[in-house]
């Protein structure tokens, strides 16, 4: 008689725990669906940590003291290689960059931590430095898929926002007037111009800026 009862409790167990799979699938479902955002610059919508290229610019300065194979570089006095066998007093131009890295929560929203500008070449000549700029800092023209348009109001005022997924998988929210408002509203993809920033040492590696809307 034992034996039965306890056999019966194990039954009633199963069958509580078969009809609670379904919710459990579901709470898992809209947990997932809960960690994406709008907000996300990372490729996955899970937390983690993305180093990225962001920034370059081409600086003019003059070499100072030659120390050794090296040469200080004014205004700032950096010391850097010697590679174009430089005098001193001599008028030169550098490449500089800076990385970003790229921190995102559980809830898909981001912390951005810039770097100091860090020194990588230098050269003769003005035109030298910019055909490298160039080439790391590239301006192209996409089309890109609509997430979707949305409204908010705050006293009394109100502004419009659409959000658009770039070609990395990257999310991105741009202000947008009621023109562009009403052409998004209904539109799966748009054209839009992107600024490719290239890694100096790994071109492949590459982090897309919004730079506008293409028409």
């Amino acid at each position: 008689m034992r034996r039965t009862k306890e056999q019966r409790r194990r039954t009633a167990g199963s069958a509580r725990l078969l009809a609670m799979l379904p919710l459990l699938v579901l709470a898992l479902v809209l947990g997932a669906c809960s960690k994406s955002s709008v907000l996300s610059t990372n490729a996955d919508d899970g937390p983690g940590t993305n180093t990225v290229p962001w920034d370059y610019r081409i600086q003019e300065g003059t070499v100072g003291d030659l120390v050794g194979s090296d040469m200080t570089v004014l205004p700032d006095n950096e010391l850097l290689p010697n590679d174009g066998n430089y005098a001193t007093g001599q008028k030169i131009w550098t490449l500089q960059n800076m990385s970003a890295t790229l921190t995102t929560d559980d809830n898909g929203r981001n912390d951005v931590q810039l770097s100091s500008w860090t020194t990588l070449k230098s050269y003769p000549d003005e035109n030298a430095a910019k055909t490298d700029l160039e080439n790391l800092k590239v301006s192209v023209t996409t089309d890109v898929d609509v997430v979707g348009v949305y409204k908010t109001e705050y006293q009394g005022k109100t502004r419009n926002f659409a959000v658009v997924e770039l070609p990395s998988g990257n999310r991105i929210k741009q202000p947008v007037d009621d023109a562009r408002y009403g052409k998004l509203k209904d539109a799966k993809t748009t054209s839009v111009v992107l600024e490719e920033v290239h890694d100096f040492e790994d071109y492949d590696l590459a982090y897309a800026k919004f730079r506008g809307w293409a028409k």
